[in-house]
Parts: structure tokens; C-alpha cells; sequence
């Protein structure tokens, strides 16, 4: 594979190298194997199940802790939100009002979707806004018939010179209603939620990803609630911004391979999936980062239940980062006694989850600790999980990596091999889904941040398909951050409520109880 010069030029300047891209090439022709998970996590078996006494303890832990330590939140928020209304987007370019029935239309496509839509119209937050919208181009909402109305107001949502609600952030579309008119956004949510667990002496410190062409209406967005958050919460708020890096994007090839060229010759290369936001993760220096998506939020009658859990998994956080750090510091001194070894190994089998090799007892006692050392000097994840109720994505298996060694690993679900029926029986037979509720502890036992990019397991990339120009081509899609990107993290599960995780992936979740209920 030769470049030409306006190649080499246009990979220098996203901050690539050849070798680089002639690697993720590699990637394409190669392939990238499978997971190998060998069972799913349950309660009891890679799975902590709380109960109101551990709870308490974890809550208690915490609260005596948290201002000793640096406290962010890290909310992944630079999608659009062009998904939330894929069905609407076909409706309003496929149905002429003047032309058929509503009903008619939506039997014909067998569109659920839109039937609940058009129930729920009043119910959402924006639909005020939309009649005021509509009022001002002179069209009477009221007085539309029933299968106009629809179309209306859907166009009014999505029209490029009307709302666009499509082409904006889903951090910053309206998305609860109160009872004092205020509606509000999904970032401000984020706000009033890292109040209650992400604050130390009155400060909360929050950092989203955007995308670039977005930080002046996130900006504008803060400035516009701030003092009203602030007085509500007895808060004050530090917002920091960080953008996807061109660096950590991925080139595209051709079915056969070949790096797929746009229009003007030039080589596409397009972002990597959310694996690449590890190096804005890596960036940030603070003792505990709690990590959730912008979208899963809840109106406030529901924040205290959610704020209690990310509490809980912050203090037993602290419990396992409290006995890792003694461990370490005792390892150090290089002779210590059967008994203690014995407590570490104990520890880490029962309490970390990290299954120790069977070739450990055949160490020498100096291989012995510095296998220790290995094992335990890592960053370490608390990631809540919830009952499996029939959602798409990742959940939490042991998976066997190529020297038959198991972990505890968040896998998705497109990186195992369905042909293989003991491997789709696992996944079928998982009780548990990740709603990407995490609290990650990033520095080691000496108060040193540790590199996240060394702890990423490279093979747990994804290629998928997509389409350029009406052409098929393949991408490259960089680890998750909560699977492949953490893969050699040390990883602890936590069965939480399904309460913590209320994300809106279509406009209708917004009709759901906990982005419902006004106070």
C-alpha cells in the first residue's frame, strides 16, 4: 500500500502517521476475532447484589470521603440527535396529508412508532413551542385535521428552517416540561444530578465531549440556567468541554480494501465510535470520574433514587481503592509473610473478581509478588448493572482471553460469534444489561494518574458497514470506551434498579414516567 503526497499530507494533518493507517488497513484484511465469553456475570458470580445494610455502609463511606478527593462527572455528548427521530424523518418525506389517511399510512408501514407519537403529542415538552412556532407562519394547530396535524408538527420539529431538531445536539433539545413552564435539557438534568453525587465543598465539576461546532450553544446553554441552578442546588459549577480528536480517526475502505476516496480523490476517514473519547478521559486529572450518557437523565422526583446508587458505587470504589492501595504499599517492602500473601490473594479472588492463574502456585515468591503488583496496580471501574429487560447492547460476561485466563469484561453484543450456538446461548441466556453507569478510579497507590492507553485491548475494535455516496464501504470503529477501552482495567459489577437508567434513544421515551412526572 503506497500513498500518494496529497495523501501523506491530508494524514499528517488529522495527526496520523502511514504506519498508522497502513496498520487499521491491516485491520480490514485481517479481520478481528471474536470474544470468547466463556459465561455471563450473574448475582453471585461476577455480579454484587446490594442489600439496605450495604448500601448504608457504601453510602456512609462516601460521604466521609468525598471531600478529600477531586470529583468530576464525564458525560459522552457529542451525538446529534438525528436518531431520535429516524421514523419521524420517513413520515413527513413519505406521507402527503392531502393524499391518503393517516391511518391508512400508518397500517400500510406498520408504524407503531408514530401511532404512540401522535397519542402522546400534548405530553411533550416541546409541543408548546411548536404551536407558537406554527402560529407565527399563520397556521391555526386547533383547527388542522387530525392527519395534518401530525404532519405539521413533525415538520416543525425537523424542517432544516424551522427547529431542526434533528441537526442539534440531544444534550440540548428540550426534554422535561415542570409545572412552572420550565422545560428543560438534558445537560441542565446533568447539573442538578451531579449536585447530589459529584459536588465537594459546594463545587461540582462536569466535563462533556462535544462536537466542536456545538461548544458556543453548550456555552450559551450554561450561562442561560447557571444562576438558576445554583440556587436551587446551594451548588456552584465548573464546566469544562473537550472534542473528539481528529487523531483517533479511522480510514474507510472499499469491500476489497482499498482506501475509499470521495468525490474530489481526497481518503475518507471518519470518527472512530466512542473509543475515542479514552484520550479525553486520559486528559482529565481528578481522583473520581463518574461516567454517564448525556441522554439518560430523569425528571427531578426520580433524582434522588438515581444520585443514591451512583453514591453507593462511589463508595465501594473507595472500599476496594482503600485495601488495593494498602496491598501495594505493603507488596513494596518485598518480604512480607505467607499469611499476608494469602489475605492479597484473597482479596483479589473475592473482592476484585480477578481470577488467578493456575500457573501462580508454581512462582517463585518473588514472581508471586510481582504478579500481585500486576494485578492489583490498575485503574479500577464500579459499573452499575441492571436486570436484562430485552435492550440492545453490551452487558457483563467473563470472557476468556487467548491463554485461557477470565475476566470480568462489558461486551457488545457485536463482538460475538452468533453462528457459534454455545456462545449465542451465553448471550441469550445473560440477566443483566449495562446501562453505562460508571465511577472510575484513575490513579494508583502513589497519587499518579495512570495511562488509560495502556490498559486498552486493542483487539475489541468493530468493523461495520456503512454507505458513502450511495457506495458501500467498511469503518473502523476504535474499542468502547466501557469494553475494549477498559478491557484491563479491574472491573467490579453491581446489580442497581432499573430506575438509573432511563435513556432516550427515540423521541417516545420522552413519553415515558421518569421524563414525565412534573413538580
Amino acid at each position: 500500500m503506497s500513498f500518494t503526497e496529497k495523501d501523506i499530507k491530508q494524514i499528517e494533518s488529522k495527526g496520523l502517521t502511514q504506519d498508522a493507517v497502513k496498520k487499521q488497513i491491516g485491520v480490514f484484511e485481517t479481520g478481528i476475532p471474536f470474544t470468547n465469553i466463556a459465561n455471563a456475570a450473574t448475582l453471585n458470580s461476577g455480579i454484587i447484589e446490594l442489600n439496605d445494610e450495604t448500601i448504608n455502609i457504601y453510602i456512609s463511606l462516601f460521604e466521609a470521603e468525598k471531600n478529600s478527593k477531586s470529583l468530576l462527572k464525564f458525560v459522552p455528548a457529542s451525538g446529534a440527535a438525528t436518531r431520535m427521530f429516524k421514523f419521524l424523518f420517513q413520515f413527513i418525506n413519505e406521507y402527503n396529508p392531502k393524499d391518503q389517511s393517516l391511518n391508512s399510512y400508518i397500517n400500510k408501514k406498520g408504524l407503531k412508532d408514530l401511532s404512540l407519537f401522535m397519542v402522546g403529542l400534548e405530553k411533550f415538552p416541546f409541543y408548546k413551542q411548536i404551536i407558537e412556532l406554527l402560529k407565527t407562519k399563520g397556521i391555526s394547530f386547533e383547527s388542522l385535521p387530525t392527519q395534518e396535524k401530525v404532519w405539521q408538527f413533525a415538520k416543525a420539529m425537523l424542517d432544516q428552517n424551522q427547529l431542526n431538531f434533528g441537526n442539534q445536539p440531544k444534550g440540548l433539545l428540550p426534554f422535561h416540561e415542570y409545572k412552572n413552564n420550565h422545560i428543560s435539557t438534558a445537560f441542565e438534568e446533568h447539573l442538578y444530578e451531579a449536585a447530589l453525587y459529584a459536588s465537594s465543598d459546594g463545587l461540582a465539576k462536569l466535563h462533556f465531549t462535544i462536537s466542536q461546532v456545538y461548544e458556543d450553544k453548550f456555552s450559551e446553554e450554561f450561562k442561560r440556567i447557571q444562576d438558576h441552578v445554583e440556587e436551587n442546588t446551594g451548588v456552584k459549577f465548573d464546566i469544562s468541554f473537550s472534542y473528539q480528536q481528529q487523531s483517533t480517526d479511522t480510514i474507510a475502505v472499499t469491500l476489497n480494501n482499498n482506501p475509499f476516496r470521495k468525490a474530489d480523490g481526497s481518503i475518507l476517514f471518519r470518527p472512530s465510535g466512542h473509543g475515542a473519547l479514552l484520550k479525553n478521559l486520559n486528559a482529565l486529572d481528578t481522583d473520581i470520574i463518574f461516567i454517564k450518557n448525556i441522554d439518560n437523565v430523569v425528571v427531578k422526583k426520580y433524582k434522588g433514587e438515581v444520585a443514591k446508587y451512583k453514591i453507593v458505587l462511589a463508595g465501594i470504589l473507595l472500599k476496594l481503592q482503600n485495601k488495593t492501595f494498602e496491598f501495594l504499599k505493603l507488596l513494596d517492602k518485598n518480604n512480607i509473610s505467607d499469611a499476608s500473601l494469602k489475605t492479597i490473594e484473597d482479596f483479589l479472588t473475592q473482592e476484585l473478581c480477578v481470577k488467578i492463574s493456575p500457573e501462580y502456585k508454581k512462582y517463585s515468591n518473588r514472581y508471586k509478588l510481582e504478579y500481585l503488583q500486576e494485578k492489583l496496580n490498575r485503574p479500577i471501574r464500579i459499573c452499575g448493572m441492571v436486570k436484562n429487560e430485552g435492550e440492545p447492547g453490551g452487558g457483563p460476561f467473563w470472557v476468556k482471553d487467548q491463554y485461557s485466563d477470565q475476566s470480568l469484561q462489558i461486551v457488545e453484543s457485536a463482538q460475538i460469534n452468533l453462528k457459534d450456538n454455545k456462545q449465542k446461548a451465553i448471550l441469550e441466556n445473560a440477566t443483566h444489561f449495562n446501562p453505562v453507569d460508571l465511577v472510575c478510579g484513575v490513579k494508583n497507590y502513589k497519587g499518579e494518574k495512570f495511562d488509560l492507553e495502556n490498559y486498552v485491548d486493542h483487539n475489541a475494535a468493530f468493523i461495520s458497514s456503512k454507505t458513502q455516496m450511495g457506495k458501500d464501504l467498511k469503518a473502523l470503529e476504535l474499542p468502547g470506551l466501557w469494553n475494549g477501552s477498559m478491557a484491563h482495567w479491574n472491573t467490579i459489577f453491581v446489580e442497581v434498579p432499573i430506575i438509573t437508567f432511563n435513556p432516550v434513544k427515540t423521541v417516545n421515551d420522552l413519553l415515558k414516567a421518569p421524563h414525565q412526572i412534573k413538580e
